[in-house]
């Protein structure tokens, strides 16, 4: 047995030194003073340090409030937390649940400073004699603390030593109640405790738990309901009722019995009480924190992707995670409930959850950026015919699938190009099929890229041998466009298209620049193509696409936050001849002509990948844009052909026959109750094009000619092999384009041979000819029948 030394006290001598000093002083910091000598495993000089080394005031936890997500229109689509709680003041709290908790938890606590004596000399008492810390005597105020440094706590460390059972921690709560005691008053501090306090079942705070478990405001308690209420908080997680009712209703009643006790309530009243279900579990809200729980989980999670990437919010992303969810903030966004509907019904109608291919589409409005709806054929979740991919943003986002190739809508970049350089809407070009174009050099930003031997496109439709830019693109015509963007080099189309917000999906790198880039062989989600296509109809406006609309924090005062972010990136001439060329596609002859609906003007254009293993289609009228595509998401990725859709299998996948019609309903019904419009018609100068003279060389020996015209600012290539033609043999029959018709200034002027025939039959090449010229026919299969909308790849896939 040790000896006492001098100076040296028992625990218990201890205690009742501490708790005599503080009660005959009345300040408890009096008492706090003192060392605690003798408590087991902790010496004087390390609790007065202790001591000595502790704030003298409280500084309070920030509450941990839910953060709700809503609609355009101002309904809650998520609610994201932590911790749901919704925060309201004492005077909100029905006084018999203020009385039910104090009964329980302190019931003199309007009585005694921020440590009970009677209770804490009780509780140490009972935990020295068995060696550790088994009962608690902790006031509220105490209480209060001890779950505010939880709250506080960041780390596992720091949560550890928030909980710990020790003296030292004890002493701590301490020293911290008496500095609450002196900054609140009673009901300050109750307050602040009932809406703290967690009370199980994911509820925190009181008005969160009246509402979880009995539908019904704080405000609005009974007596049975308080006293349940007030049990939970000893053992959020034990007296659960929607775990364990019986042991809920057991804890109930010791409430209840102790209320009778302290004659707070009658026995009438107890009784009655007494004899009340626990709950009534058709009255249990469930807690459906997240965007898993809500109705629009991909949209919801994008937005908080978005979130979670704005330094407004934290310096990291784990600090922006944490504020989201914690803050109580109140985030609007862009999404229109019925044109979501609108879009998710066209996606159920040509689609089904468990088709092998999915389907997926974004609709825009133009000149905003706004995102008014996302919509695809696979549901959020882990079971089958569900999916955690969102199909319709870039892989850099969480979730986010990152696009597929998207084919022929390219050619609308291609188009802003050329027009952008001057080139006519009627600009003609010779467009075979197949086209040899193995050796051909196209310029890059980076310089020139030559195809590979042997490389020789084909076309996925019959169209005239040489159409026209409108032509070409009704008929999505392969060789034209890939002869176009030579003629504009590859990097004006890449810069338009990144100016318009095209990346590349999978890895955020720039689109790459090859001779296929015109026909969609880089991978592009559905958000960034429909909001590329709003530009068009915004006469060359883009603008980013824009979710989060509104940011409030918990206080009603909002938050800054980018708003609208548009800028003119193309002149509204340019847009206006691109709208006129993507508007005919939708015209009579046009590959979405079977898609046009309404009143108001529409564009748009079709897109088919190698083998079809995606197709699009990607429309927009003045009000609305959208991008709708059908593809197979599952590596090894196949050919769409074979592949289920809406349950059945697919036989000839395109862009118009098989994401047309989604694209289709969807916008059909999403334009209703907008007015008519009309794209403006393109000046004469866009439609004629800015061209200049050409000099008059039929005749003239080709290398002379070529001289002439890169004289007078051409480029020139001469063709190899000759043509018909009424000039002498060996000498200039004729240029493409033709001399009436003038070029662009720089633009590429094709010379043609002539053979000296005199027997000219127009469409007719001699025997000797080895290039076709302006008014040949292409060679159709014979097995193919005439152009028609459901063969659209008769004569050889391509991208149309």
């Amino acid at each position: 047995m040790r000896v006492k030394e001098k100076g040296d006290r028992g625990v218990v001598q201890s205690v009742v030194l501490f708790l005599g000093v503080s009660v005959l002083s009345g300040a408890l910091a009096a008492g706090l003073a003192i060392p605690f000598a003798g408590l087991a495993g902790f010496t004087t000089e390390k609790t007065s340090d202790t001591l000595q080394d502790l704030p003298q005031q409280f500084d309070e936890v920030p509450l941990k409030q839910k953060s709700t997500i809503l609609a355009a229109d101002g309904t809650v689509i998520a609610t994201l937390a932590e911790q749901n709680r919704v925060p309201v003041k004492l005077k909100d709290v029905a006084p018999i649940m203020q009385k039910a908790i104090v009964a329980i938890e302190d019931d003199r606590f309007y009585e005694h400073g921020a440590l009970d004596a009677k209770g804490t000399l009780r509780a140490l008492l009972q935990n020295q004699s068995s060696g550790s810390v088994q009962q608690g005597g902790s006031s509220i105020t105490q209480q209060y603390v001890k779950i505010s440094l939880v709250e506080k706590a960041k780390t596992p460390t720091e949560v550890a030593a928030a909980t710990a059972d020790t003296y030292q921690r004890k002493v701590a709560e301490l020293r911290y109640a008496v500095a609450v005691e002196k900054q609140y008053s009673k009901n300050e501090i109750l307050e602040k405790y009932l809406n703290l306090a967690n009370f199980g079942d994911g509820a925190w705070g009181i008005q969160a738990a009246a509402q979880h478990y009995f539908s019904v405001n704080a405000s609005q308690l009974t007596l049975p309901q308080a006293a349940m209420l007030a049990g939970l908080v000893k053992n959020p997680t034990g007296y659960d009722p929607t775990n364990n009712a019986k042991r809920a209703k057991d804890r109930r009643d010791v409430v209840i019995r102790r209320m009778l006790e302290l004659h707070v309530i009658s026995v009438a009243q107890a009784n009655s009480a007494l004899k009340t279900p626990v709950i009534d579990p058709n009255k249990v809200r469930p807690n459906k924190l997240g965007c898993a729980n809500g109705p629009y989980p991909f949209y919801c999670e994008y937005i908080v992707s978005l979130l979670e990437d704005n330094p407004a919010f934290g310096k990291t992303k784990i600090d922006r995670a944490n504020y989201i969810k914690t803050a109580g903030l109140t985030i609007k966004t862009s999404l229109d409930r019925k044109i979501q509907a609108d879009a998710q019904r066209s996606i159920d109608t040509h689609s089904q959850t468990t088709d092998q291919a999915v389907a997926a589409i974004t609709i825009v409005e133009p000149g905003t950026g706004l995102v008014k709806a996302m919509a695809q054929s696979r549901g959020y979740g882990k079971k089958r015919g569900q999916t955690f991919y969102n199909y319709n943003v870039p892989k850099s986002y969480p979730g986010g699938f990152g696009g597929w190739q998207n084919g022929s809508t390219m050619k609308a970049f291609t188009i802003a190009a050329a027009i952008q350089k001057g080139i006519p809407l009627n600009y003609k070009i010779n467009s075979p099929d197949p086209l040899p174009m193995g050796g051909q050099k196209f310029s890059t930003c980076n310089g020139t890229y030559k195809t590979p031997d042997g490389y020789s496109p084909k076309n996925s439709t019959t169209n005239v041998p040489v159409p026209t830019m409108i032509q070409a693109a009704q008929k999505s015509t392969n060789t034209y466009f890939l002869q176009l963007s030579q003629r504009t080099g590859l990097c004006p189309i890449a810069k338009i298209a990144a100016s318009l917000g095209l990346y590349q999906a999978q890895n955020g790198e720039p689109l790459e620049q090859v001779a296929s880039m015109t026909l969609g062989i880089n991978q592009i989600s559905p958000l960034q193509l429909s909001n590329a296509y709003a530009a068009f109809a915004a006469r060359g406006m883009y603008c980013q696409p824009w979710l989060i609309t509104s940011v409030k924090d918990s206080a009603g005062k909002s938050v800054s936050i980018p708003g609208a972010q548009c800028k003119q990136v193309l002149s509204q001439e340019v847009a206006d001849g691109v709208n006129a060329v993507l508007h005919q596609v939708m015209e009579t002859g046009g590959t979405g002509s079977k898609l046009k609906f309404g009143k108001s003007d529409l564009a748009g254009k079709t897109g088919t990948i190698n083998e079809a293993k995606a197709v699009w289609y990607a429309g927009y009228s003045s009000k609305l844009a959208a991008a709708a595509t059908v593809a197979d998401a599952s590596p090894p990725y196949k050919e769409l052909q074979g592949q289920t859709l809406n349950g059945k299998p697919i036989h000839d996948a395109s862009g118009s026959g098989t994401a047309g019609p989604i694209w289709e309903a969807a916008m059909k019904a999403a334009l209703q109750g907008y007015p008519t419009t009309r794209f403006v018609a393109p000046s004469a100068v866009i439609q004629r094009g800015n061209v200049k003279d050409l000099p008059f060389v039929n005749g003239m020996n080709p290398d002379d000619a070529a001289n002439k015209l890169r004289q007078a600012g051409f480029e020139v290539a001469i063709a190899s092999g000759t043509v018909n033609s009424e000039e002498t043999a060996g000498t200039v029959a004729y240029t493409d384009p033709r001399q009436r018709d003038g070029a662009p200034a720089g633009s590429l002027v094709t010379i043609y041979v002539s053979n000296g025939s005199k027997q000219v039959k127009p469409g007719k090449p001699t025997t000797t000819q080895t290039v076709q010229p302006p008014g040949t026919p292409t060679t159709l299969n014979p097995n193919c029948p005439p152009w028609n909308p459901k063969y659209p790849n008769c004569g050889g896939r391509g991208h149309g």
